[in-house]
């Protein structure tokens, strides 16, 4: 890959007012935003919000209705052959073959990406000990457990070096060990200066690997910003307490309904999480102090940051009323440019 095709002086991404529609369905309705080179940013969004067809647009996968979709500054309508050279694509689900090992499997996209020789077999052996497949050389590709198998796609994604990763739901399906693996490779490629785009339903590794995020909702782009600023946002000033009893944690869910500015966001072993509509320690003192007075058995009381599927349901729910006011990531007007000959 030449560094040329790379155009530095634009973000390595760059989405303005994307539109999709398949029939009477808009999947993406004016989705706007810009990546950075070397950001790590998550996409995130419930099904059918839009991720996987922007995703795949960006990977030249598919073509918008409209609007505009740049990889590395190079628009993916009219050049998608320089788009595939810096773009590495890891799909939600992919095919393997049957009877090919997983060294035949990287062989054989080598080929077709143009290695030849000794550089092709350098070339497998780098992606195969940086995803640790080497010891898994002679596995049949289409048996193996879903963590390695996702190392294989990203192995695959990994071949012609490319600067940008766009990564679709990696983590899905993969065992605790197995995300911690993933996400460490993510961190490395990250450290290397790749740009990575990644959808994920795990919102709390999200926020640990991820420089920022992007929220999407039926089609629009309704947050980007870091994980901090989307804890932050709220319809009203809130404090999560993460409180634990001697006894019954039934017992401190029945006291709960009943006391005002408190509300029980879910049932813990020990206790409850209660969300109380203040941010005044007076309150909070006296929310503590009313609990004893009133025979719960208080062991541990302690304020805790607020979680991203909290901040991200509550967002929703802003968003349904009208009341949403959180950073959002703007609408574009693009300049559409004439159409270019094929590449």
């Amino acid at each position: 890959m030449s560094a040329a095709e790379l155009d530095l002086s634009q973000p390595a991404i760059v989405v303005e007012d994307l539109r999709r529609s398949f029939g009477a369905l808009k999947a993406v309705d004016g989705v706007s935003f810009s990546i950075n080179h070397g950001s790590v940013v998550g996409f995130v969004g419930a099904n059918g919000a839009g991720k996987t067809t922007t995703m795949r647009i960006l990977a030249t996968l598919d073509h918008p209705s409209s609007g505009i979709a740049k990889v590395g500054g190079h628009n993916v309508v009219h050049y998608p052959a320089k788009v595939r050279r810096l773009l590495g694509w890891m799909p939600d689900s992919f095919g393997t073959y049957e009877h090919m090992t997983v060294l035949e499997y990287l062989d054989f996209y080598a080929r077709a990406l143009g290695y030849k020789g000794a550089e092709r077999v350098q070339r497998i052996q780098e992606v195969m000990d940086f995803t640790d497949l080497t010891p898994l050389a002679d596995r049949l590709s289409n048996k193996m457990s879903k963590g390695q198998t996702q190392r294989l796609c990203l192995g695959r994604a990994l071949l012609h070096d490319p600067q940008i990763l766009i990564m679709d739901e990696p983590a899905a399906g993969l065992d605790p060990k197995a995300r911690v693996e993933l996400k460490r490779l993510i961190r490395i490629l990250a450290d290397e200066g790749k740009t990575i785009l990644i959808s994920s339903h795990i919102l709390s590794e999200l926020g640990e690997m991820c420089d920022t995020l992007l929220f999407i909702d039926k089609g629009r782009i309704v947050h980007h910003g870091d994980a901090e600023s989307m804890t932050r946002t709220s319809a009203t000033p809130e404090t999560l307490v993460n409180v634990q009893i001697s006894g019954e944690p039934a017992k401190l869910i029945e006291w709960a309904l009943t006391a005002p500015l408190v509300k029980v966001v879910d049932e813990t072993k020990r206790g409850a999480r209660l969300r109380i509509e203040s941010t005044d320690e007076a309150v909070l003192a006296g929310t503590l102090k009313r609990m004893i007075i009133d025979g719960l058995l208080v062991t541990d009381f302690h304020r805790e940051e607020r979680r991203l599927e909290d901040a991200f349901i509550d967002m929703l729910g802003q968003i349904d009323k009208g009341s949403f006011k959180g950073e959002t990531a703007g609408n574009v007007t693009p300049q559409i440019p004439p159409p270019l000959p094929p590449q």
